[in-house]
């Protein structure tokens, strides 16, 4: 079962579809949405760790937030839905979510309560899931998306806080447990994406080997 709000991503392509046909229709692909999140995230992350005094430019994150989560859903629509599939896609939609989500809590890193050991944690786990989720066609099994904690769900959680900081001007000392309990969340995260890939690997198989194959970006931009 998926605890995430990954739950709620159909009702939002929905919403996009007539946009992502335009966007189509004037030659935009797949690589270029995900690579303009990349940069986004990248840009956003390094102004918000260079000036973390500045509280009220936290308050830019929920925005972008929001923004990637489209533009995410964009470039999986423009693949599966209008031919931009391709292995150099796969690879760098992975690779440019793992590396956002980064970008992104980095920041988080010089907001007290929070430091260095409980920011890096909760970015390596989040990086270990993303890798779990991923390594699922290898096994026969289809990309995983389980929660808790998925990419959405930390995406909500971030914003939150970043709304908070930027509102409030910090956080309240007890804020503190927020990164072991994500943390927590992420191992059983991970555990469930390991666990369940492994099932429906077993399960395609029936009774041979479980096939192996290469995902394109159409598999890997559904997270």
């Amino acid at each position: 079962m998926l605890l995430s709000l990954y739950q709620l991503k159909p009702a939002f392509q929905s919403l996009l579809r007539p946009q992502v046909t335009r966007l189509a229709r004037r030659g935009v692909t797949a690589n270029v949405v995900t690579t303009g999140a990349l940069l986004g995230s990248f840009a956003l992350g390094t102004l918000l760790a260079h000036s973390p005094g500045r509280t009220a430019l936290f308050l830019l994150m929920p925005v972008w937030m929001f923004v990637r989560m489209g533009l995410n859903a964009i470039d999986g629509m423009l693949a599966r839905e209008f031919g931009h599939q391709s292995a150099l896609g796969a690879y760098l939609n992975e690779l440019a979510d793992v590396a956002s989500d980064a970008a992104l809590m980095l920041p988080f890193v010089f907001v007290s309560p929070f430091g260095w050991a409980s920011i890096g944690t909760v970015i390596f786990l989040a990086t270990v899931s993303e890798m779990a989720g991923a390594l699922g066609p290898m096994v026969g099994a289809p990309r995983r998306y389980d929660g808790p904690m998925g990419k959405s769900d930390r995406a909500f959680v971030f914003g939150a806080l970043a709304l908070a900081v930027g509102l409030l001007g910090g956080l309240p000392g007890w804020a503190f447990w927020l990164m072991p309990l994500i943390g927590f969340a992420l191992l059983v995260n991970i555990i469930n994406r390991v666990r369940n890939g492994v099932h429906a690997a077993h399960s395609s198989a029936t009774g041979a080997d479980a096939p192996h194959s290469t995902p394109t970006h159409s598999d890997a931009a559904q997270s």
